[in-house]
């Protein structure tokens, strides 16, 4: 019973920890807010903010493989210029300098601390919308929604 359980702990594990990485490698993130504003302000696009804890929110972790990694997602992610905020719980995963960065951001557009999150911002930088958690359950109907609304 004992070797099952420890078994059965490691599968779920696992895969937790190997998901710690950005979303959608073939989908263009940018890390710096004001070198997305000015992409936005260029491209005449709306930008799409991610609120993440890539190595601590389970939650984040599946909306990344559900939705994030999804042709839907890929399609539709022309439409915005993309800005990515992770706040992990493990420090070394980014420099201290990015960290200080999101921390910022959080303040300014996440101030519930709620994760994930997704925020529409003009290319402007003011908020349109935003939308909140994931069930983890497969469905990212409301969250491609949420983006068709916002582009």
């Amino acid at each position: 019973m004992k070797i099952l359980l420890v078994l059965l702990t490691f599968v779920w594990i696992i895969p937790l920890q190997n998901s710690t990485q950005q979303p959608a490698e073939t989908v263009d993130w940018e890390t710096d807010y004001e070198s997305v504003l000015k992409s936005a302000k260029k491209e005449k696009k709306n930008v799409l903010v991610y609120f993440t804890g890539s190595d601590w929110c389970p939650p984040c972790k599946m909306l990344k493989k559900d939705l994030f990694d999804s042709a839907e997602f890929e399609e539709i992610s022309k439409e915005y210029v993309l800005l990515y905020v992770d706040i992990p719980r493990n420090k070394d995963l980014l420099s201290s300098r990015q960290l200080e960065h999101n921390k910022k951001l959080v303040s300014k557009y996440n101030k519930k601390g709620v994760f994930p999150l997704l925020v529409a911002l003009s290319k402007n930088g003011v908020v349109l919308d935003d939308y909140s958690g994931y069930s983890m359950n497969g469905e990212i109907g409301y969250h491609l929604e949420f983006l068709q609304k916002n582009k």
